[in-house]
This record gives C-alpha cells, structure tokens and sequence, in this order.
C-alpha cells in the first residue's frame, strides 16, 4: 500500500493505533480499509483510513477486531510498517492503563513521557541479518504530539496528567501485589500498561513521532481503597470513555501536529553498518527505512 494523497490533498496525516471502536467517529468521511503487507508479515488488522476536514487519518485495531491478539503476540513490527508505508506523519497510540498514583482516576487521561521496559520477549529493532542501527530515545515520546493532546484535553475540559512514565510490562497478566507496589516507588511512575513502548521503539526507528493518550481504568492491585483490576472494570470504563478519546482525536486532527521533533531524522547517524557490508536482501527488506540515507543505484 502506497498512499498517494497525503502530499497532495491532506494537511496532515494522522496514525491512531488503539480499540476497534476508535474510527467509528462523528464526522469521519471517505472511510476505507486497505491490507497492508510488510516484510514482517500481517498487521493485527487492515487500516482504516478516513478523513477528518483536511486531515487523513489511518486507525489500526492494535489487538485486531475482536481483540484477537494478546500484548505478547502483536506484530509491532508490522504495524509500525504500514504506518510508515502509508505515509503517516504522526503516530498517536490511545491505550488502557492502571494508574499508578493516587490523584490519577479511573477515567483520567494521562499524556506520559517516559517509558520502562518490563517486557521479555517483544522484537525491539526491525534492524537485523547483517544491519545495525541505534537510534537516540532518550526521550522516546514526541514533544509536539504532547503539546498538540495537552492542548486538546484543556479545550475540551477532559481531566488529564501531564507527563509520568508508563511501565511496560509482558502480560498478559496483570501485575502481582508486589510488583505493582514496587513500580509505585520508581521515580516518576505514573501508569502501567502492556503495549506502548514496542510501539514507541520501532516508530522512532521507522522516524515518526509517536505519543500514547493513556486511559487510566483501574488502580492496579496496590490501592487498599479498591478491588484489584479486573478485565470486566477494564472493559467497562474504557467504553465509558471511548468518546473522550474520540474528541482528542479530533482535536488533534483539527490542529496537527507541527515542529521540529527528534524522531524525523533519527536513523541519519543511527545506522552503523557500511552500505558495501549490507546483505542485499536485509538491505532491500529495509528500503523503506534506508533510502532516504542510503540511494540505492
């Protein structure tokens, strides 16, 4: 899939990765699908595609429709391809989390921007065979995404958190007591959650800004005040606070995304394997990433 109008008619081209409910939106026009292939295979889902005035959005099921996949078996690789393959500007990640402070509610927003790695088995690099990059991602969540979502929950009077990291664990349980009570003690903790930071890894190295508009639905099992997260309480205020989410999306589409951001040029220097020493095949695999540094004849 290429995307043939997001230089020539759309202002801004906007990826949303999240629930399936997202796209079905007020407003949303000319909505279509398209499956996407990538060298890393299927994406959980084919991408929707509307647009909102000028603005192209691409929305993609993070869990695939019906919530097939879990945190662990997601292809982030291959979701991140395609929207990098559709030409998306911005990536704006909408996820369920526990809140891992006491003056973060179940229903609030929260606009995190750091990330700690739990994870043990999710692919962090689409470099490989004979290809080495280090990308920069000391600070892994775009500013000018942040800006644009701090701006939108003011405007629309959403009670929202700037800032805090978000803890990143495998799953696809949730933290035991301890756990939960020892990330509470790490500097700045302000969620927990179970997919973010692969995405946010691989769309630095496929050089679009990525940000996560977290929803806070539980308090983990730390909080003595309240029962221990369930799946039914998930689920519950998540479709409580779909709308919300939806006029963020909105907001942010009506006023895109703009400045300078560290992601747009990250792999200029990031690529340390000589162009002569490249495999021709990891080579040609990566060609949507490397071009841009690295013509081919």
């Amino acid at each position: 899939m290429t995307n043939p109008h997001a230089s020539s008619q759309a202002r801004s081209v906007l990826g949303v990765i999240g629930g399936s409910g997202l796209y079905e939106m007020p407003g949303i026009e000319r909505v279509c699908e398209h499956r996407v292939e990538t060298p890393f295979g299927a994406p959980s889902d084919a991408l929707i595609e509307g647009w909102l005035g000028d603005t192209q959005l691409f929305f993609l099921p993070r869990h695939g429709r019906g919530h097939r996949f879990s945190p662990s078996e997601i292809n982030y690789r291959a979701n991140i391809w395609a929207m990098k393959k559709a030409g998306v500007h911005n990536i704006l990640s909408v996820s369920a989390v526990g809140s891992m402070r006491e003056d973060i509610h179940p229903g609030d927003l929260v606009i995190v921007d750091q990330f700690i790695d739990r994870t043990v088995s999710r692919p962090r690099t689409f470099f490989s065979d004979g290809i080495v990059a280090h990308v920069g991602f000391a600070d892994p969540v775009s500013a000018r995404i942040g800006k644009s979502l701090k701006a939108a929950c003011a405007r629309l009077g959403l009670r929202h958190h700037v800032g805090g990291a978000y803890v990143c664990i495998e799953g696809p349980q949730f933290s035991t007591r301890a756990e939960s009570e020892t990330f509470r003690t790490w500097h700045n903790v302000a969620v927990v959650g179970m997919t973010n930071l692969p995405e946010a890894r691989l769309a630095r190295e496929a050089e679009i800004p990525y940000a996560t508009l977290a929803l806070a639905t539980d308090y983990d099992c730390w909080h003595a005040g309240h029962d221990a997260v369930t799946v039914d309480q998930v689920v519950a205020v998540l479709k409580a606070n779909v709308s919300n989410a939806q006029k963020v999306i909105a907001a942010v589409a009506a006023e895109p995304p703009q400045g300078d951001d560290p992601a747009l040029d990250a792999l200029r220097y990031a690529v340390m394997t000589h162009p002569e020493a490249m495999p021709a095949d990891a080579r040609a695999r990566l060609g949507l990433l490397l071009d841009k540094y690295f013509p081919r004849a």
